[in-house]
């Protein structure tokens, strides 16, 4: 894998992710998502009944660049892409995302239109968490609702500073480019 291709994954990354091998049940995975990785078991079973489980084709929309943003999603099997869509027509790879990983979890704050596409790469299960769900959960469970939020924050945060690491470098590059001509 090319360090550009490892860079722009690393903001995708589930640096937290259970390695293969282990117990597969969604209250694992769950677990295995840092956003609910501080749950009890009785947390982790309130989120196991209230997710969505949904089957993707190869090549299915799981949501469109503009979409809104209604929710986040684990991947339980499979392979999604996240594609980026620029003005002139052009349509820029982002993440190739698998087992375990997820993403959308900037829509469980706000319902902004989604910034990319997120496309099955293959047969997919994925698992959907959303917005009115955490905001139930945050009614009936507030500890459980700000356990995850916390660690959505944290998980924004780390994938925030990547971005500006990346930018930066990518900054020095071109000004290190211009300075050359």
């Amino acid at each position: 894998m090319t360090e550009q291709v490892k860079a722009r994954n690393n903001l995708w990354d589930n640096f937290f992710r259970k390695r293969d091998g282990e117990e597969s049940s969604v209250k694992h995975l769950l677990s295995s998502v840092p956003i609910f990785s501080q749950l009890t078991d009785k947390e982790l079973s309130k989120i196991e009944s209230i997710v969505h489980h949904r089957k993707y084709r190869a090549d299915e929309y799981v949501f469109a660049q503009g979409d809104p943003g209604l929710g986040m999603y684990i991947i339980e099997e499979g392979e999604v892409v996240i594609l980026h869509s620029i003005s002139d027509g052009t349509i820029k790879e982002l993440a190739k995302l698998k087992d375990g990983d997820f993403f959308g979890e900037l829509s469980l704050l706000d319902e902004s239109p989604r910034s990319a596409s997120a496309v099955a790469n293959t047969p997919s299960s994925i698992i959907g968490f959303f917005r009115p769900d955490l905001l139930d959960l945050l009614t009936r469970s507030p500890k459980a609702g700000t356990k995850i939020l916390l660690k959505l924050g944290e998980v924004i945060g780390t994938r925030l500073r990547v971005t500006n690491e990346q930018l930066s470098k990518l900054s020095a590059e071109m000004e290190s480019r211009n300075s050359n001509k």
